[in-house]
């Protein structure tokens, strides 16, 4: 037993070697910051989500300038005309991403009906009224640079009606009629608008936005089998009412023998953009093909230039942060305790990750061209700022406040 003696210190106890270091005052052991490892504290998925999102922004501004800049001469007379569209429209999303990633939970649970019906009225009046660009009418002109395409809008708003929907009934989500019902009809019908106006590839990620919203609500795996049937049979009819989009198809199963003046010149050239860039590229703004050989270059063929002028590290840095995104989101849902919260940030995430994977696998030759964009990255303002908007969502549900990560409740969680 050793003797205490005032005034002199004590020596360390036998338990604890004297090289160790004390908790601070009112803080518990093991509670500090460096207690916990960087990649999984509470915090990082939002910082994550806004790093990676905010240089995707920047890469899709320098490379829309570098792939229009030819064609904007060509016939809008100036080299910024294209690019200075898209950053009008990043300078309205820059501010609409920051409201949403400060909007609480009820709140976007409230615009989730309104969304919906807005969507609806949208795509109804493109039927009726719409604008064919590309052989698909999709669009709606209010003249000057404002024309937009609803079904982008759409996604977002699936995303918010079908989350906000299944979160109410999430007690009830273990009986059919009340799994499927309403949410696959409205969704189905959704859906049905896009495809009247020709528009495959959205229709296509309006399905997975579905899909991944049953899927976390627990729907089981047959019932996606099942599924799968009526869906490659509305793929089938959508092929045989038009020669192009089968010519896709055809060219994609069998390049070798696609018609390399034809069907088969912008799958092609694409992969000639992809050849040429090497390791490091040619250098930003020295690309070929973007000087008329490769058609849409600024859009749905952005990733090719990419890896035209900045080559193999260019690309794997384009899918390292659209990783970063997905890996982020899917953080954000499995970690949400709030039902509408861990279904709303499956859905943004599988949304985002699905368009990204078609998109890529167009250029890359590995699925067919669709024609969807890349997101964040290619040219249009109407694919950009509902995109921002739903990443401005992912980042209210993780934003950290008071220095760590609260998870956001709703009435469904508290009730």
């Amino acid at each position: 037993m050793t003797a205490v003696v005032p005034g002199v210190a004590t020596t360390p106890s036998a338990g604890r070697p004297p090289s160790a270091k004390s908790p601070a005052r009112g803080q518990a052991p093991g509670s500090g910051a460096d207690a916990v490892p960087l990649l999984h504290r509470d915090a990082t998925p939002y910082y994550l989500l806004l790093g990676a999102t905010l240089l995707l922004l920047v890469l899709g501004l320098v490379m829309v300038f570098s792939a229009s800049s030819v064609t904007a001469f060509s016939f809008l007379g100036s080299s910024f005309a294209i690019v200075g569209k898209q950053l009008m429209w990043v300078v309205m999303g820059l501010p609409l991403m920051w409201l949403a990633s400060r909007l609480p939970v009820k709140a976007w649970r409230a615009f989730a009906y309104l969304g919906l019906i807005t969507s609806l009225a949208l795509l109804f009046l493109v039927v009726f009224a719409g604008t064919e660009v590309n052989g698909n009418k999709n669009w709606l002109d209010f003249g000057g640079p404002f024309r937009i395409q609803p079904s982008e809008l759409a996604k977002l708003s699936l995303v918010l009606w079908g989350a906000d929907l299944l979160a109410r009934k999430h007690r009830l989500l273990n009986q059919w009629k009340h799994l499927l019902v309403p949410v696959v009809p409205v969704g189905g019908f959704v859906i049905g608008l896009v495809l009247l106006g020709g528009d495959l590839g959205t229709a296509i990620i309006l399905a997975v936005i579905l899909a991944a919203l049953l899927y976390v609500a627990g729907a089981p795996l047959r019932l996606f089998f099942w599924a799968s049937v009526p869906a490659f049979a509305v793929i089938a009819l959508m092929l045989q009412t038009r020669a192009a989009r089968l010519s896709r198809i055809t060219d994609w199963l069998h390049p070798n023998a696609s018609d390399p003046l034809g069907s088969g010149f912008q799958a092609l050239h694409g992969k000639f953009a992809l050849a040429s860039g090497g390791w490091w590229g040619v250098g930003l703004g020295g690309s070929k093909e973007k000087w008329g050989s490769l058609p849409e270059a600024h859009t749905d063929f952005i990733f090719a230039i990419i890896g035209e002028e900045l080559g193999l590290v260019g690309t794997l840095a384009v899918l390292g942060l659209i990783g970063i995104i997905g890996y982020a989101g899917l953080r954000v849902a499995v970690a949400a305790t709030d039902p509408f919260v861990r279904l709303a940030a499956a859905g943004v995430t599988a949304w985002i990750l699905v368009q990204a994977l078609i998109n890529l696998g167009a250029v890359l030759g590995l699925l067919p061209i669709t024609g969807v964009p890349l997101p964040l990255v290619s040219y249009g303002g109407s694919a950009l700022v509902p995109t921002m908007l739903g990443l401005g969502m992912l980042l209210s549900f993780a934003r950290p406040r008071g220095g760590g990560l609260r998870r956001p409740r709703s009435r469904a969680a508290s009730g």
